[in-house]
């Protein structure tokens, strides 16, 4: 079959789909990935799958640049001889769906996330809910990262039950992210915090700022780290004045972005997610499986991956006070019990968030389409 993969970045397929790309690859499928060009297309053609470069801006709710995005899909759709659409992200989901049901070719979606609208935008989410109603009615298989999205979807019938069903995230390959420390080897602890996402504020980014300051009042010596991109083009986006505020770090110490977090990760003793929503985040998966402990919201998503009291800790959304008493839970534990975490979380991972899972559901969706 010839596999279109369709997304909002270059960087998302191949740092979160190389392994599917590879496994659809070694089965002679042939890809191509339909994206917007970034500095990772060459890393894309590496894997061995084609590219073709797409216009979208993934920020803007004007009608016109969505025209035009549908019309380019149009375009790349009928000229490339496609026999199945794979999309991701939200326009991908919504626009390649509307023009692959018109084209009459095969689409299998990924909800990997709601996004600020449902969070922030009621108005917004109606007319979205609208789309999607629309565009995912001749879906073939519609995957969800965690089941209250699924659940919302098929309660507000904008995708036919029958259809879907929730998959581990990405997934994660746990040869590539482990650990080789131990936590029985520091001399003394000094906890370091880490908080990786990018900047928006509907990932915690305020709370965690305000939980720190609680923290310090009886731990000075505690460590927060934030790593992660500006985002200024995005409404929700944290203002790099706020960043400037703490630059002297003996708050907060602002490490940039980077395109290997497994360095961090290995370098801090737990993992912080304060999101208002997720859909799966795959900063919990990569730090379970380094035997991180993580620290996230009881919210969609964050709470498929963490245990309470066992891979973790979770605390009340938009409530620094809740966070900072996670914080402190953790910092109480002994070596041994935060060590006992750690592994219970890589364990956690290996076994139900496996990248080989992500894979295998695919796989079986690719076998119905070709019978």
């Amino acid at each position: 079959m010839r596999i279109a993969i369709v997304l909002n970045t270059t960087w998302n397929a191949v740092n979160f789909r190389a392994g599917l790309i590879r496994s659809f690859l070694a089965n002679n499928h042939e890809v191509v990935v339909i994206a917007p060009a970034d500095q990772f297309v060459g890393d894309l053609k590496k894997l061995g799958a084609s590219f073709i470069p797409i216009c979208m801006d993934s920020h803007s709710t004007n009608p016109i640049k969505d025209l035009y995005l549908v019309k380019a899909y149009w375009r790349v759709f009928r000229g490339e001889n496609i026999d199945c659409i794979l999309t991701y992200t939200t326009k991908p989901n919504i626009y390649g769906s509307l023009v692959s049901r018109i084209l009459k070719i095969p689409v299998v979606n990924n909800i990997s996330g709601l996004g600020a609208a449902f969070i922030n935008r009621p108005q917004l989410a109606g007319f979205m809910k609208l789309l999607y109603r629309v565009c995912l009615s001749n879906s073939r298989h519609v995957f969800f990262q965690n089941k209250e999205d699924r659940h919302l979807f098929v309660r507000e019938k904008l995708v036919k039950e029958a259809r879907t069903s929730v998959l581990p995230g990405s997934g994660i390959d746990s040869d590539i992210f482990c650990s080789s420390k131990s936590i029985k080897s520091y001399p003394k602890f000094r906890p370091t915090f880490l908080l990786i996402a990018r900047l928006l504020w509907n990932k915690g980014i305020r709370e965690y700022v305000h939980a720190a300051e609680l923290v310090k009042g009886s731990h000075p010596e505690a460590k927060f780290q934030l790593l992660g991109g500006l985002d200024i083009r995005n409404p929700n986006g944290v203002d790099s004045s706020f960043l400037e505020s703490y630059k002297d770090g003996t708050l907060l110490e602002y490490l940039g972005e980077t395109d290997d977090v497994r360095p961090y990760i290995e370098n801090c003793d737990c993992i912080v997610l304060p999101s208002y929503r997720e859909g799966l985040p795959r900063v919990l998966l990569e730090a379970g499986a380094m035997s991180k402990p993580a620290i996230a919201t009881d919210v969609e998503g964050c709470r498929d991956v963490i245990s309470q009291g066992e891979t973790g800790f979770l605390c009340r959304p938009r409530d620094p006070q809740d966070l900072a008493s996670a914080m402190l839970q953790f910092i109480n534990l002994s070596p041994a019990e935060r060590e006992e975490m750690g592994l219970a979380a890589r364990k956690n991972i290996v076994i139900n968030f496996d990248e080989k899972l992500v894979i295998e559901s695919y796989s079986n969706i690719l076998l119905q389409l070709e019978s």
